[in-house]
């Protein structure tokens, strides 16, 4: 078991603050990468995970990139820190949380695209103006933050 798992077995359902990572991976032709979630099941997303105890969020990232796709990355780019009462979660078992997320972004990648298919049902690199519109809520604020101020076409999704 991880630490959200060990942690949750002490305290239960009660609301917890996690700290977690995700990644927006862009690739030579300037698409970016989703994940097809199975949780939300078909819901769009962007990379990311959760804390492990003694990791840094550039820790999460980069572990979470490796485990769900097989690529590497280097140098990660700050979009910004997502926190505070919109941030709250609510699972379908009952757990309850905040989460607070540090979004990042690169352009630089290597490794085989291998899919996790425990978290995934597909990955697949989207031009901006062409993103799937069933993306998850959360994730959809961050896309649209990058693509504004980080990107060149400042194109905004749908809500």
């Amino acid at each position: 078991m991880g630490y959200i798992e060990d942690l949750r077995a002490v305290v239960g359902h009660r609301p917890l603050i996690f700290v977690g990572a995700v990644t927006i991976i862009v690739d030579e032709k300037g698409r970016l990468l989703l994940q097809q979630r199975k949780f939300p099941h078909g819901a769009w997303g962007i990379t990311g995970g959760l804390m492990e105890l003694g990791e840094s969020t550039e820790d999460v990232a980069r572990r979470e990139i490796l485990e769900e796709t097989g690529l590497q990355v280097d140098e990660l780019k700050l979009i910004n820190v997502y926190s505070g009462p919109e941030h709250y979660i609510k699972a379908e078992n009952g757990d309850e949380f905040y989460v607070v997320t540090v979004a990042y972004f690169t352009e630089g990648f290597r490794g085989e695209l291998i899919i996790d298919k425990t978290e995934s049902l597909n990955f697949e690199f989207f031009y901006p103006d062409e993103l799937p519109e069933t993306i998850v809520k959360s994730h959809r604020v961050i896309l649209n933050e990058f693509l504004a101020n980080h990107y060149w076409n400042k194109v905004e999704l749908k809500p």
